[in-house]
């Protein structure tokens, strides 16, 4: 090895075996520790992370049975549980290799050794102890992002009437394997309860695949979701899952299914019904195990009294429906929503920023946020980064120019796909028809914006 790697502890009764692995693995490891007396083990392991611990399977009070050696194996995983443990014996067999690895070892190794031999089962052992901690790393990691998210519903809170109903529902419907509709305008916080439901399902421990349809076109919709095989087009060099096939086991999330056109519609009834997957270049379907979860700002049901929405695929989407209030409708949420997203930057941009005056909650409270708890958000999180001072006043919330609606913007209408479309033109006529510029005011994709401006003849 021309580079060294890992950390060795060496355990035995024996000076002349541990003068043999120290004078064998020097030029091979980072570090070789070597102890004669097993009771200085736990002091050992405590002090310096080993990668790897070889152990005497019997030392001179019991030097056949094997009994000490299994008793400080026990010792070792209690203090580490992932230690990567190599017995070494002379009195080696079958049934101790099994009795070892039982109870706990990673390997068995008979003396005398081949030197090529263990040098290849300690690096072995090595690689394997460092998976081992890199996957408890990440569960660990995985275990506080889902603390903090659970408290209760991460960003997504309120004490109003509307939000309250809400919650309930959630709690309600999220251990079920129902279908759930999410209403609600842009910005609300649609994928923030579907993540919720996924949490508090019997499913949380399994893939949760978010899908924003409005990003798919028309040839790319088979392929994501369903998956392709190699050679069913141009592009397609390998096997390629879709996601549904991801989300087995799991929740998949399609979000804006109301930008669906009839033809994908129909695509995505079939898969829900026969709830299998069929990749495109493929004959045979896959069986898929998925809770579905749905969402859209657009009024479906007044889109099926039209033919552009299937009635069918709404009955199969919507077992329970959760609309959730835009911010406008629930001013008394802004005062707890203001000092969750003041102490988050507040913590990000490591500053030191007092709460907010009454003054500034009485302006948020008198704004209609078009762009709700989204662009609640980036107004606080702006002012933070912008600020100079550890107190925010009114000048540093310009919300006549930042908002996407003014405050003198007034609609003459309550249909949402009317008030959509004069929202869409006056965002294009403010970034003087920057597309970039306009979806990001408006929180969507390009892709999602173009098409809604192909739907509206914009």
């Amino acid at each position: 090895m021309s580079t060294k790697i890992g950390k060795i502890l060496a355990v035995d009764d024996n000076t002349d075996i541990l003068f043999a692995l120290k004078l064998l693995l020097r030029p091979q490891v980072e570090l070789i520790t070597t102890e004669t007396n097993p009771e200085n083990i736990p002091g050992l392991i405590k002090k310096t992370d080993y990668d790897v611990i070889l152990l005497d399977m019997n030392f001179t009070q019991d030097a056949i049975s094997g009994r000490e050696g299994f008793y400080w194996l026990q010792k070792i995983l209690e203090i580490d549980p992932l230690a990567v443990v190599l017995f070494i014996t002379a009195y080696g067999d079958v049934e101790k290799s099994v009795q070892a690895i039982k109870a706990g070892a990673t390997d068995f190794i008979i003396k005398p050794w081949q030197n090529e031999k263990l040098v290849a089962t300690i690096s072995s052992a090595i690689k394997l102890n460092r998976s081992r901690r890199e996957a408890s790393d990440l569960r660990e990691k995985q275990r506080e992002i889902n603390t903090i998210m659970d408290q209760p519903f991460a960003d997504f809170i309120g004490v109003s009437p509307g939000m309250q109903q809400v919650f309930n529902t959630i709690k309600k419907v999220a251990a079920t394997d129902a279908n759930v509709l999410i209403l609600g305008e842009n910005g609300t916080g649609k994928e923030l309860v579907a993540r919720a439901l996924h949490r508090n399902s019997l499913r949380k421990e399994e893939p949760f695949i978010s899908v924003d349809l409005g990003a798919l076109s028309e040839t790319l919709f088979e392929s994501e979701l369903f998956g392709h095989v190699k050679g069913a087009f141009t592009d397609a060099k390998t096997d390629r899952p879709g996601r549904f096939e991801l989300a087995s086991g799991g929740t998949i999330f399609l979000d804006e299914i109301g930008n669906l056109s009839l033809p994908m519609q129909a695509k995505l009834l079939t898969v829900l019904e026969r709830r299998e997957v069929t990749r495109v270049g493929a004959n045979k379907a896959k069986p898929i195990d998925i809770r579905l979860i749905s969402a859209t700002n657009m009024p479906l049901k007044q889109m099926a009294i039209e033919n552009r929405f299937r009635q069918d695929l709404i009955y199969r989407i919507n077992t329970v429906e959760i609309e959730i209030p835009p911010l406008r409708e629930r001013p008394e949420d802004i005062p707890l929503l203001a000092e969750h997203f003041l102490k988050i930057f507040s913590k990000k941009y490591k500053k030191k920023i007092n709460k907010l005056s009454n003054q500034v909650i009485k302006k948020f409270r008198a704004y209609p946020w078009p762009g709700n708890v989204r662009e609640f958000q980036h107004v606080l999180e702006r002012a933070v980064i912008m600020s100079d001072s550890s107190n925010l006043d009114v000048h540093d919330f310009p919300l006549s120019s930042h908002g996407t609606v003014t405050d003198s913007f007034e609609f003459d209408t309550y249909n949402l796909e009317e008030i959509e479309q004069k929202v869409i033109k006056k965002v294009l006529r403010l970034h003087n028809g920057n597309i970039s510029k306009a979806a990001s005011e408006l929180g969507l994709t390009r892709t999602s914006l173009y098409r809604r401006m192909e739907k509206y003849g914009l």
